[in-house]
């Protein structure tokens, strides 16, 4: 099955494997290069594709005409995107006969869009999945033809979600693919009136209000951590405090101040106040400076009243 690929990052890798295994032809491979300002913490498909003389492209924009005519000389039978980061546009989806695909990472509708693996967490979900979809005008809106769901444990982080939908993903391809080969795999329409739609998330939507409550920061936390962003507040002196660990306190009704931000450290814990209930400092970074242990418990006993913001 002669295949055109649109792939970026593991979870590109993840469809690349899985292809490769099922006996498809990948005849051409899309990526992107990296950004510099990125930290790339993720595999290289540039690098897969040369160790296996694939031809790989990283156009700024492979919706020109000039790329388009290239794919359609191709003649690919199949597109497959897996975490390609542009959308295709309708006259590269329809020049394949046997249908475009994408790989999503949720259980579509929901979580149809940008970032689905940070915005789960954020939202303190217990489960989630990958789901390949045909490629539609609309984003995430195309019939499904298979899917897989995944559980989300409450001490997972982004980057731990993420090699789980990785790992899901391979398994959900290596049942389907033979099946997409046969001309027998099922289509269930979506209905995206049932799920959601979320967009791109910025380093700046990780700062913490304090009035939220615990397990609203600490979902926070774990969905920035790194390799993400990271989720921050501010000191008083206006610098900024990155929580890249926290959890929230086992003793909800322990008295630590009566405004939302205040800290209290006492026995070897650092603790703040939310809205409701405590965060319990583990990991920080202020001015390029990490701590933990006992020199996060110092730093802020030497500041005894300190108030986040």
């Amino acid at each position: 099955m002669k295949s055109v690929v649109f792939a970026y990052h593991n979870m590109g890798l993840a469809g690349l494997r899985a292809l490769e295994r099922a006996g498809y032809e990948i005849i051409c491979i899309f990526s992107h290069e990296d950004d510099p300002d990125e930290n790339c913490w993720f595999d290289s498909v540039q690098n897969w594709a040369v160790e296996r003389s694939i031809p790989v492209y990283c156009p700024v924009d492979v919706n020109q005409p000039e790329w388009i005519c290239r794919i359609a000389a191709l003649r690919p039978e199949m597109i497959f995107s897996f975490y390609y980061r542009r959308m295709l546009s309708e006259r590269i989806l329809d020049l394949p006969p046997k249908g475009a695909y994408n790989l999503h990472g949720s259980i579509l509708p929901a979580y149809r869009g940008r970032c689905p693996v940070n915005w789960v967490l954020v939202n303190g979900e217990t489960k989630t999945g990958v789901t390949l979809h045909h490629m539609v005008k609309k984003a995430d809106a195309g019939d499904i033809v298979g899917q897989r769901p995944v559980s989300i444990e409450t001490t997972d982080t982004a980057v731990i979600l993420y090699r789980k939908l990785c790992d899901a993903a391979g398994e959900l391809l290596d049942e389907v693919l033979p099946l997409m080969k046969a001309g027998k795999a099922p289509r269930i329409p979506q209905d995206i009136t049932k799920g959601n739609y979320y967009g791109g998330r910025k380093p700046e939507d990780g700062r913490i209000d304090w009035r939220w409550s615990s397990e609203r920061i600490y979902n926070l936390i774990r969905a920035v951590t790194a390799p993400y962003p990271g989720a921050f507040c501010l000191l008083p002196n206006g610098s900024k405090l990155f929580i890249w660990w926290a959890t929230q306190s086992e003793q909800e009704a322990e008295d630590v101040g009566n405004t939302p931000g205040d800290v209290q450290v006492e026995e070897k814990r650092v603790l703040v106040q939310a809205g409701q209930g405590k965060i319990r400092l583990l990991d920080v970074e202020i001015d390029d400076k990490r701590m933990t242990g006992d020199e996060l418990i110092q730093y802020f006993k030497d500041r005894e009243g300190m108030s986040l913001s």
